[in-house]
């Protein structure tokens, strides 16, 4: 036999080798017995939802100084994957892009898959290990001169507004084939909203050089598989802006406590029973301090998820800002710091 036939044959040998690999797998001589969900993210932008304000049909961008559409989230740019099977809720994990990725199931079995964003730098992720359980909260903020509000609210938790926060949950995916991949588009939603609160002064804003706010009784968590907020609530802290009218804050928040959101297929219920209150405190020119607080719950019942929050005839008199020499106001005046609170379960 010649050199030349010898080459061919082995050639032939090999080819057919090839093929049975592709074609064919044992148990014992395969170690790739994976199925592949292949996921593409698409993302919902939306900072409030409607349920009877309409918002976005009547905005005037000549009162708020932005368009409705500028408060929309932009989209983050990483995302954790929690891939859990039957037989245990000890979660494998995984990351891709915000586009999605072809993801690995493993040897086989249905999956329940839960999604979120993992660019934050506030939300606070815990009970991963317990999927009904995992939810999302934020870290703590602490400021000694809200009295006011911790006589109506003392068992509240004060925090720092929330980040932008997204996540899906993807309860059965069906059994794929061996070395199979099959689409899965995963639609991400908003966890996440945002309040326009408007201080409007009746009189006196010019002698303000700071504020700041307190919006009390919103919920402190929200449970990722099912977009349902915990019934403990907390008192959202935030920096104001002074404005010509006033002062103005946009402040994210997981919403009214004990809400179901329709949006992820539940029925919203009546809240009327909470209280929901709103904090300002401003620091005069003179170096004073002066609170202010508010009673919001007719406003928060018709606006569980974002929306706008007004009060009106603020008032600062002339008489309070006297004796004003000068003083060198600043920040760092306010005896403000934050407690940060460490991931329990895992933050990714």
């Amino acid at each position: 036999m010649t050199t030349h036939c010898k080459k061919t044959i082995r050639a032939v040998l090999l080819t057919a080798v090839v093929c049975c690999a592709f074609t064919s797998c044992r148990k014992e001589l395969c170690y790739n017995h994976f199925r592949t969900a292949s996921v593409s993210l698409d993302w919902e932008y939306t900072w409030e939802r409607d349920y009877g304000m309409h918002h976005n049909d009547t905005w005037d961008e000549s009162i708020h100084g932005f368009t409705y559409n500028s408060l929309l989230p932009t989209c983050p740019t990483g995302v954790t994957l929690l891939v859990y099977g039957q037989e245990s809720n000890t979660p494998s994990i995984s990351f891709m892009n915000e586009k999605g990725a072809d993801v690995n199931l493993g040897e086989g079995g249905e999956h329940s898959l839960l999604f979120y964003n993992n660019d934050t730098e506030y939300i606070v992720i815990s009970d991963l290990g317990t999927l009904p359980q995992a939810r999302a909260s934020t870290t703590g903020r602490s400021r000694s001169s809200l009295t006011k509000i911790a006589e109506l609210h003392p068992d509240e938790r004060t925090i720092n507004p929330p980040d932008v926060l997204f996540a899906s949950f993807v309860k059965d995916v069906p059994e794929i084939g061996l070395h199979q991949s099959a689409p899965l588009p995963v639609r991400m939603q908003p966890l996440v909203y945002t309040y326009i609160i408007r201080y409007e002064f009746e009189h006196g804003v010019e002698h303000v050089a700071l504020a700041r706010g307190a919006l009390a009784g919103m919920a402190e968590s929200v449970y990722l598989r099912n977009g349902v907020t915990s019934e403990q609530s907390a008192t959202l802290l935030y920096d104001c802006e002074l404005t010509e009218f006033g002062a103005m804050a946009k402040v994210r928040s997981f919403g009214v406590p004990g809400f179901p959101d329709e949006y992820y297929g539940r029925a919203p219920r009546n809240n009327q029973s909470r209280l929901y209150t709103l904090n300002l405190e401003v620091r005069l020119s003179n170096g004073k301090t002066k609170e202010f607080t508010f009673d919001i719950t007719p406003q928060l019942e018709k606006q569980p998820r974002g929306g706008i929050i007004t009060v009106t005839g603020v008032r600062v008199e002339d008489n309070e800002n006297l004796s004003d020499s000068g003083f060198d106001v600043t920040v760092d005046d306010w005896g403000e710091h934050e407690d940060i609170d460490l991931p329990i379960g895992g933050q990714q």
